[in-house]
């Protein structure tokens, strides 16, 4: 049994697939074997011994998705050193604090922008030797900084067998990576994951999920992400399905034609645009169209509750389900590539609608839950046993005796098993604080278990806002009502400390336009459109929906209305799309603080601004 992702590596190679491993260039995907792996990885494994590098010694990666990511990440898995992913949406300061504070000697940077971001701040890092470059022109040679190929070349002279002695040599509890978490509230702490918290991992949640030999994943998420890193990665490799490389999320409806992926796994806001897209193209159909998405809506609604359970709709629903699959569903699948069997979703719950439809369409939607500190996965659907708004079932049920998940008596879940981290990099005080004197360590997510123990995650225990009033608000429920509104893109709810609730709003701007074109409205650009006060009362209208379903306490008082959306690139957004909550209201403190400068009349008001401006220095290092 594999014990060690050195083993997993070595185990995987049986399979001799010529497309172990794809990126795509020119338009182009090119696929690299398991032998081709196989040879870069030792050949990389032994130049970096070379070079005295050894067991223990920190290897930083600043790089977007590409195979020679996961080749330097299972070099250093099979020559027992520790990987550092870095974001490579991070500025310089920020990659340089994940650099000082982990103490890596060495950084693979994917170009000659990523590699001047770390060539600015060297200065300040006493412990970095020098860097590799996966592309492009070296700079001027201030630095050590080795060419790939040159140091693969490096490598292929050297004694490969020996590089199978190093993976034997691994240990499960042996240091496999420290992962520096993108934090929506706090401050990033380095998390240090072993070779076993990653097997025992995969092992548990290879009960749940089933790819199989002739699986096509398509990897979109960063592989910095541990969501990525274990299933997209570590686990698609163990069983032999090829990972195909997405150029990035603005090329996502390309590359999945181009790629017709069997499986994808990613974040909800991925499956919410394509939602939206689907929406946006049939309300720009005509009548007969909109009318027959409607019905087929309506009838997915109908198919749900048995399609979710694992049993047959009847006889009725199965020829209508059939006949809404050729005139609409196939269609849509079709701009997936038309071979997915199924998809998983973590970072973030995934909303009931979002969920029909996915289903609806004939691709299985399976969520999971987890953190960056229990590497990840907690929960995990099963099929037969899906519920919307839930996560799923823990993925074990005791650990030693103990039970594996459990919720604490303030509705805390905490966590005792395989996966849980080795506690902090640099950091004793902190893990102290995560890990309790039984093991358990302490999620921060507030949720509640059904009859059938699936779990539901209501809200991030940080993240709760307290009114002044002493009133507890869980924004994330309220934020996915918003969300669902075809008229809203993006939502972040403030009250923290205030007398009432505010919101933030992104609208979804095609739809907006639509609207406004059909009204006849005048306006340049989305920031002139989101200033038209009819356009106000739409969005105020839409809100106001939402409040219906809500307690007074809850209700949305107040809007400001953006005229694009928050992104990670600003400092907006964490790498899986969640909203950095403490950059956000830093950047927009003075619009929050007129919120909140007359009292509500009960009706939603807003405040609208001529343009989102991106996150200070400051704002982001505080993110």
């Amino acid at each position: 049994m594999v014990q060690t992702i050195a083993e997993l590596f070595y185990e995987a190679l049986r399979y001799e697939l010529p497309d172990a491993l794809a990126r795509k260039l020119d338009g182009v995907y090119l696929p690299l074997s398991h032998r081709d792996v196989q040879t870069s990885v030792e050949c990389l494994a032994l130049a970096l011994h070379a070079q005295g590098l050894r067991r223990g010694d920190r290897v930083a990666i600043l790089s977007e998705n590409r195979p020679e990511w996961a080749i330097t990440d299972y070099a250093c898995a099979v020559s027992g050193l520790v990987s550092v992913p870095i974001y490579p949406t991070l500025n310089g300061e920020q990659t340089a604090l994940i650099l000082r504070h982990s103490g890596a000697r060495w950084v693979v940077c994917s170009s000659p922008d990523q590699l001047l971001k770390v060539l600015a701040e060297w200065p300040s890092l006493p412990e970095l030797e020098a860097a590799v470059l996966l592309e492009g022109s070296v700079p001027a040679p201030t630095r050590v900084i080795h060419p790939w190929h040159e140091l693969l070349d490096q490598g292929k002279g050297l004694d490969a067998s020996v590089v199978r002695d190093w993976a034997s040599a691994r240990e499960p509890s042996d240091l496999l990576t420290i992962i520096y978490t993108s934090g929506t509230t706090a401050d990033p702490k380095g998390v240090m994951l072993t070779h076993g918290n990653l097997v025992s991992n995969i092992t548990a949640s290879l009960q749940h999920l089933q790819p199989v030999l002739e699986d096509r994943c398509l990897s979109m998420l960063p592989l910095s992400h541990i969501f990525e890193r274990m299933a997209g990665h570590y686990l698609m490799f163990h069983c032999g399905t090829s990972i195909y490389y997405a150029g990035s999320l603005q090329t996502l409806a390309q590359d999945l034609q181009d790629v017709a992926p069997t499986v994808i796994l990613t974040v909800p806001r991925v499956f919410e645009k394509i939602y939206a897209r689907v929406r946006d193209a049939v309300s720009e159909g005509g009548l007969a169209k909109r009318l027959l998405f409607r019905w087929a809506t309506i009838l997915s609604r109908r198919r749900l509750p048995a399609l979710l359970t694992g049993r047959e709709p009847g006889l009725g629903l199965r020829i209508l389900g059939t006949l809404m699959d050729r005139l609409i569903y196939s269609r849509i699948r079709a701009r997936t590539g038309g071979r997915l069997r199924f998809a998983v979703s973590g970072g973030a719950p995934l909303g009931p609608r979002i969920l029909e439809f996915f289903w609806a369409m004939g691709v299985p939607v399976y969520e999971g839950y987890g953190l960056t500190e229990t590497s990840p996965v907690l929960t995990l659907s099963r099929q037969g046993s899906v519920r919307a708004g839930y996560v799923g079932q823990p993925i074990l049920d005791t650990w030693q005796g103990l039970p594996f998940l459990k919720l604490s008596k303030e509705g805390e879940l905490l966590c005792r098993g395989p996966n849980i981290m080795a506690g902090y990099w640099r950091d004793e005080a902190a893990t102290r604080e995560a890990i309790d004197a039984d093991g358990y360590f302490h999620t921060g997510d507030v949720g509640e278990l059904d009859e059938a123990g699936r779990i539901k995650i209501t809200d991030r225990k940080k993240e709760i806002l307290v009114t002044s009033g002493g009133k507890n608000v869980a924004p994330q429920p309220i934020e996915n009502l918003l969300r669902a509104d075809k008229y809203i893109s993006q939502a972040m709810l403030i009250g923290d400390g205030r007398n009432y609730v505010t919101a933030l709003i992104v609208p979804h701007y095609p739809v907006l336009r639509r609207w406004a074109d059909y009204k006849e409205l005048p306006y340049a650009d989305d920031a002139s459109l989101a200033a038209l006060p009819e356009a106000v009362d739409k969005i105020q209208r839409r809100v106001e929906r939402v409040n219906a379903l809500l307690s007074n306490y809850e209700r949305v008082r107040k809007v400001v209305l953006l005229d694009r959306e928050l992104t990670a690139e600003e400092g907006f957004l964490t790498p899986s799309l969640k909203v950095k909550r403490r950059a956000v209201t830093a950047a927009f403190a003075p619009l929050i603080e007129a919120l909140y400068g007359d009292e509500p009349d009960g009706r939603v008001q807003s405040f609208r601004i001529p343009k989102c401006e991106g996150a200070s220095s400051e704002q982001r290092k505080a993110s």
